[in-house]
């Protein structure tokens, strides 16, 4: 079980993705991101070595608020091919240095949450250890456990990241978040999977929306 530690970091999180976020196809924002933390989750790395954390901030530096969902792995060591997937490093006060990842390019991350889609790994609250975050909804109605292969690249856009994780099996990460018109929302035709989560709005009231989608084949 991840324990959340309480210290500092050096560049902060948030600091950290104002550097990085305009890099992105699917930013929105203009000039200079005003970001503030929105909501989010984390999930367990079984062999407890890679901290798992999906970031919601908010940026206010637009002609409107825009929302994003950002996967992140924080790791002790570089993560071996993947510099193209880095977002920077941090110092934490506990753990010492620490590489930050897109979590689209990290394995961990990718396996953990195709788990969660199963139902096989449990969303955990992001600033408590040991304690599930219930706001996390996931479905899946596929036959056989996804078995993820993870030669094929992440491929951003503007809307989001595609993922090819298995033959015939793409996941979809939503990165720009926009509320469900109701609490029901309706999972996309032809769908065998997602998940969706609540994050806070910049008038302070709370939202829903899908945050990841399993698709049989490419998403068209």
């Amino acid at each position: 079980m991840a324990v959340i530690h309480r210290t500092v970091l050096k560049p902060t999180k948030l600091e950290l993705l104002a550097s990085w976020l305009p890099s992105r196809p699917w930013y929105h924002g203009a000039g200079e991101p005003q970001l503030a933390k929105a909501g989010g989750f984390r999930l367990d790395d079984p062999q407890g070595e890679v901290g798992i954390e999906f970031m919601v901030v908010t940026d206010t530096s637009g002609a409107r608020p825009a929302t994003y969902l950002v996967p992140l792995t924080y790791r002790g060591a570089p993560l071996d091919g993947a510099d193209h997937g880095l977002v920077g490093t941090m110092e934490h006060g506990v753990l010492g240095r620490r590489w930050a990842y897109d979590g689209c390019h990290d394995p961990v991350l990718v396996a953990q949450l195709l788990a969660l889609i199963e139902g096989d790994a449990q969303a955990q609250d992001q600033n408590a250890s040991d304690t599930p975050d219930r706001e996390v909804a996931r479905s899946y109605t596929g036959d056989d456990p996804i078995r993820a292969d993870l030669v094929a690249t992440a491929t951003d856009d503007r809307e989001g990241t595609e993922l090819p994780v298995a033959h015939d099996t793409t996941l979809r990460l939503h990165r720009v978040l926009r509320p469900a018109p109701d609490s029901d929302f309706v999972v996309p035709q032809g769908a065998t999977g997602h998940v969706a989560g609540a994050w806070q709005m910049p008038d302070g009231t709370r939202a829903r929306g899908l945050l990841a989608v399993l698709h049989n084949g490419p998403r068209s």
